[in-house]
This record gives structure tokens, C-alpha cells and sequence, in this order.
């Protein structure tokens, strides 16, 4: 393992990149064989060269990057989990809009939309509205408070040991469920267009992401979410425009069309369609809008500019493209409908969509432009997962390294240059173990884990930032507590609920008759922080509660009273 993973980030050839490169086009230039001997020729769809050479091109460029954030130097703690704090407001908001829009946004609202209609942007207007709440309630603290991890603020008058340890713990499960869902995406994305097996799929995006992360550091990881932030809202925008300019740029002449061909008729412009009652709905809201604000590779982003103002430009920035983005999801999605739906073409001999409902983006694709626009569709939809999936395992590296080994183990006896190690050890060790997740989920229904991850991060970490930031108080016994009620509670009632209980392990009725538990685990999170805060009278709870004032100068002004 050392000899692929040298400690020292300045002594990565750039001979390693071109063999990686050469083995990528080995492997693919090899794909039709591989499937012939694992899954057989019937089974693998035809091979896009386009695609390839696009996703080959996407994969030079970025490692190309890499090698470069690696020769700037990733030592420093504050190089490699924060790029050195020098990001323009403008090129992080980007990064964040990156970081932030998964394959699971692009493809699946678009499927979302195909099979629902009007309902299918419940997802996307909520997964928008928690970036106000970003922009009023978090950005500004979290920026002149934290250094690295969110973890940073809560710890600024609370007992360091308990609330790190209590954050890191939830940091490392929202990311391993958020990457198992996104390798299981990349691993049937790329078998499906590439004719990969399955393993080698997943194994390839594992490797990509190990190696952004543990050379580049967070500067490499934001040029890929840059990079890709730009792709995809191009990539949507061309794909808007061919749309419409088949129904002469009039939503009219479309949304008629669409009426027409769809099963529901009317019905797809009409709520209801998707969240059939007003509590799965408000659940489902309260997940998506304070999960937003409790996403820790989402926070981590605003440690990467110089001060809170660029922050709040991070957040408007990603904010405006974000709104346009899903805008465009809108018209690409009753443009499915529209031209993929009645087409033979991109059915199978049972009547199904090739692929499944979440490849109907690239099916889309390739009715508007063939195989060129397929190739650079499906090379972007591979760029999103590679963007979102390294954000996610440094946020993860930089969790375990920075709270739980320098803060909570070593109680800061650790250099930089160690701690800087650790987190490149926990980046490989974080990529091996989604790697064997995401392929043990291979055919499991993985739909829960993405509500799951919001669930958890609304009942779990935004009650401890914002209550930490905003309540006086706020006692560390109280904190702790809420945050890990609100975790156990949003677990275990997803685990009760129908995705879970009824559907994946097939238990019969669930006890837990709502597939999101946000609407009761985040008010039992803050009601816990509430009471045991109140009813915490030691020595320690008075003392962080007269640090209140101080903090909140430092958390509104960036100014030190001390």
C-alpha cells in the first residue's frame, strides 16, 4: 500500500498519472471481453466511444489537477483540508454548487419528473430552500468560528472531547451512506455504458476518488467540483434549448405533448403524485431543507474562503446556479416524457426503460443528439459523481484526522504534518470501505439511504450547530444528548419505516408508517438539547454558558473579546 500511497504528497510522480490513465483505457478498450466472460453478450449494452473518449479526457484533466494541488504541497492541515482558506467567494460557491448537485439530483429528479411530473420537484425545491438557511443561520459563525470541521464551532465554548466525538461519529455515517448510494449510482452508470463489470466499476471510481483526495487535497477536490459545476449546467442548459427548440421554444406545446403520451394524463401537472399525504410531505421538507444545512462535506466548504463575507457570496453564488440548474431540470424532465416515453428504441422486450428511470437523462441525451451529446451527457454524469464522492471522503478524512485523532485521542498533542498523514490514511481507508459497501448493495434498494442521509443530518448535526451558535443555554451535556437522540431516532424509525421494514427486508407492515422520520426526529433532537440543557446544573454548564457572550461577538463580527 505504500508504494501506491506515498506519504508525501510532493513525491507523486506524474508517471503514476499517465500508468492510471493507460490501465483506465486498457480496462476499457478490454470492457466488451469482460462482460462477454462475466455477464455475457446479451446482457451489456453497446459500447459509446464518445463516451469513453470523453470520460477518458474528464480523467486526465482531473488527475492532471490533482498532480498540480499536489506540487503546490498538501503538509499544512490548513493546505490540504482547506486549501490554504484563499478561495474567492465566487470559485467556492461554485465548488459548493459542485459538491452539492450528486448524480442523484441530476439523474434522479430527471426519472423523478418522467414518472411523477409536477411532484417530481418536491426534491428539488427542497434540496434549494435549505441554502437560505445556510446563507442566514450558519455561513457567517460557521466561517469566523470553525478551522476545518463544523465540529470546530460547537467545540468553541462547549467541552471539546464529547461534542468532536459525538460529531465525528455522525460525520463518518452520513458519509458512508451518502457514498454507498453514489458508488451504486457510478457502478450501474458505467457497466450500463461501458459494458464494465459491476466490481470493476465501482473499484474504478474508488480508486479515482482516493487518489484526489489523498494527493490534491481539498484544492484538487474543488477544481473537479468546479470543473464539474460548469459541465453540468452546460450540459443542461444544451439539452433545455434542443428540447424546446423541438416544440418551438413554447413549455405550452411541450407540457401538451407530455400530457398526452403519459399514463396519468393531466395528472402529471397536479400534486400528489409523489407524496401522497400532507405529514410525508412536511417530513420529507424538514429533511431536505435542515439536513442541507447539516451536510458536513457542504459545511466544510466555508473554511476554504478568507473571511465571512466571502461565505455569504459562496452560498449566493451557489445558490443562483443551483436555481437555474434545477429550473432546467424542470423542462429536461417533461422533455423525457415527451420524446423517450413512446420511443420503442430505448425500451427492452419486457416494455422497460434500458437502464431503469434513472437512466432516462442519457436516453434523453441520445434522442436530442445522438451519441455525441449520450458521450458528453454520460462523461458529465460520471464528473458529478466523481465531484460529489471526493467531497464526501475528505470530509470524512478530515473527521476522523482532525476531531477524533488530533482533538479527541491525542487531545492536540499531534503535529500538522502527522494529523495531515492520518487524514490520507483515512481517505484510502474510508474509499476501501464504500468500495466493499457499494458493492455488497449492489441490488438492494439503496433509495432510503439518500432521505436517510438528510434525516440524519437534520436531527443530528444542525440542532448542535445552530443551538451551539444561537442558545445561551446550550450545555455540552445537552448538546451531546440531543445529537445522539436525533441520530438513534432518525435510524431507527427509517428502519421501521415502509422502505426498509415492508420493502427491503420485507417484514410485512411497518410499524413506522412514513418512509422520512424528519418531521418527528429533528423537534425530539431539539427538545432533548432543551431539557437537558435546563436541567444540567453543574460547574462546567455554568461556565460555557457565561463564554456565550464572547462567542457571539467572534460568531457575528470575527472579532476576539479575549
Amino acid at each position: 500500500m505504500t508504494a501506491v500511497f506515498p506519504v508525501s504528497a510532493r513525491r507523486f510522480p506524474a508517471t503514476a498519472l499517465a500508468g492510471l490513465v493507460a490501465a483506465l483505457g486498457v480496462g476499457l478498450a478490454a470492457a466488451p471481453a469482460w462482460a462477454d466472460a462475466l455477464t455475457g453478450p446479451t446482457t451489456r449494452q453497446s459500447l459509446n466511444p464518445i463516451a469513453i473518449a470523453m470520460f477518458l479526457g474528464f480523467v486526465v484533466v482531473t488527475l492532471g489537477i490533482t498532480f498540480w494541488a499536489a506540487r503546490r504541497g498538501t503538509r499544512t492541515a490548513s493546505d490540504y483540508y482547506a486549501a490554504g482558506g484563499g478561495l474567492s467567494g465566487f470559485k467556492n460557491g461554485l465548488a459548493i454548487a459542485g459538491d452539492y448537485t450528486s448524480a442523484a439530483t441530476f439523474l434522479g429528479v430527471t426519472a423523478l419528473v418522467y414518472t411523477s411530473g409536477y411532484d417530481g420537484m418536491i426534491y428539488a425545491i427542497g434540496f434549494l430552500v435549505g441554502f437560505p438557511m445556510i446563507l442566514f443561520l450558519i455561513a457567517e459563525p460557521l466561517r469566523n468560528l470553525g478551522r476545518y470541521t463544523f465540529a470546530d464551532v460547537a467545540a468553541y465554548r462547549l467541552s471539546e472531547v464529547p461534542i468532536r466525538t459525538v460529531a465525528g461519529i455522525n460525520t463518518l455515517v452520513i458519509v458512508l451512506f451518502y457514498l454507498i448510494a453514489q458508488l451504486v449510482g457510478a457502478g450501474k452508470l458505467i457497466e450500463l455504458l461501458f459494458g464494465l463489470p459491476y466490481p470493476v466499476a465501482v473499484g474504478m471510481v474508488g480508486i479515482l476518488m482516493m487518489l484526489y483526495v489523498t494527493f490534491g487535497g481539498m484544492l484538487a477536490t474543488t477544481w473537479v467540483q468546479i470543473i464539474k459545476a460548469v459541465l453540468l449546467l452546460s450540459g443542461a442548459a444544451l439539452m433545455s434549448v434542443l428540447i424546446l427548440g423541438r416544440f418551438g421554444f413554447s413549455l405550452e406545446a411541450l407540457f401538451t405533448q407530455a400530457i398526452t403520451l403519459h399514463p396519468k394524463s393531466a395528472a402529471i401537472m397536479a400534486p400528489g403524485g409523489l407524496v401522497k399525504d400532507p405529514i410525508s410531505a412536511m417530513s420529507l421538507g424538514v429533511a431536505l431543507i435542515f439536513g442541507t444545512a447539516g451536510l458536513p462535506h457542504i459545511l466544510m466548504r466555508f473554511f476554504t474562503v478568507a473571511d465571512a463575507r466571502q461565505a455569504r457570496v459562496s452560498v449566493l453564488v451557489a445558490t443562483g446556479f443551483i436555481t437555474v440548474f434545477y429550473t432546467l431540470l424542470f423542462v429536461i424532465g417533461f422533455g423525457a416524457i415527451a420524446l423517450v416515453l413512446g420511443d420503442p428504441a430505448f425500451k427492452d422486450t419486457a416494455g422497460n426503460l434500458v437502464g431503469g428511470t434513472n437512466m432516462v437523462a442519457l436516453h434523453l441525451a441520445n434522442a436530442l443528439g445522438g451519441s455525441v451529446l449520450l458521450g458528453f451527457i454520460s462523461a458529465v454524469a460520471f464528473a458529478t459523481i466523481l465531484a460529489v464522492v471526493s467531497g464526501l471522503t475528505i470530509a470524512g478524512a478530515s473527521a476522523a484526522s482532525h476531531d477524533l485523532y488530533a482533538r479527541v485521542l491525542r487531545r492536540g498533542r499531534v503535529s500538522e504534518t502527522q494529523e495531515v498523514r492520518v487524514s490520507k490514511f483515512a481517505a484510502i481507508a474510508i474509499s476501501v470501505v464504500a468500495m466493499g459497501l457499494g458493492i455488497l448493495f449492489e441490488n438492494q434498494n439503496i433509495a432510503f439511504m439518500v432521505g436517510l442521509v438528510f434525516a440524519i443530518a437534520a436531527s443530528a448535526n444542525f440542532p448542535i450547530i445552530f443551538l451551539s451558535v444561537a442558545w445561551k443555554g446550550l450545555t455540552t451535556r445537552g448538546a451531546v444528548a440531543g445529537s445522539l437522540i436525533g441520530l438513534a431516532s432518525a435510524l431507527v424509525l427509517v428502519a421501521l419505516g415502509p422502505s426498509v421494514w415492508t420493502v427491503t427486508l420485507k417484514l410485512g407492515a411497518a410499524p413506522f408508517p412514513y418512509d422520512n422520520p424528519a418531521l418527528f426526529s429533528v423537534p425530539l433532537a431539539f427538545l432533548t438539547s432543551w431539557i437537558v440543557s435546563r436541567l444540567d446544573r453543574t460547574e462546567a454548564a455554568a461556565v460555557v454558558k457565561q463564554a456565550f457572550a464572547a462567542q457571539h461577538v467572534k460568531a457575528q463580527t470575527g472579532l476576539s473579546l479575549t
